[in-house]
């Protein structure tokens, strides 16, 4: 896969932190670190997306207006919903 670049800037603290990680074997780089640090959350957002839409099917019927859903999307009005919004 083809690499860019993104700069960050972290609190000397969490910079240590990072660097600890490294250190521990576990990753080779820091970029490393951190892409697998966003794979995980990806991971976890889309699951947390998979649990709130299936609870949605499962739970009451609901009316989703068609012009609500053009402004906002399709998933933001169904995380409304589940959430009682």
């Amino acid at each position: 896969m083809p690499m860019t670049s993104l700069n960050i800037s972290l609190p000397e603290a969490l910079k240590e932190y990072v660097e600890g990680q490294v250190a521990s074997g576990d990753w080779g780089t820091p970029s490393e670190y951190v892409r697998e640090l966003i794979r995980r959350d990806k991971e976890r957002r889309l699951g947390d997306l998979e649990n709130e839409l299936v609870a949605a099917a499962k739970g009451r019927k609901i009316e989703l207006p068609v012009a609500e859903i053009r402004r906002k999307g399709l998933v933001a009005v169904l995380r409304e919903r589940t959430r009682g919004r």
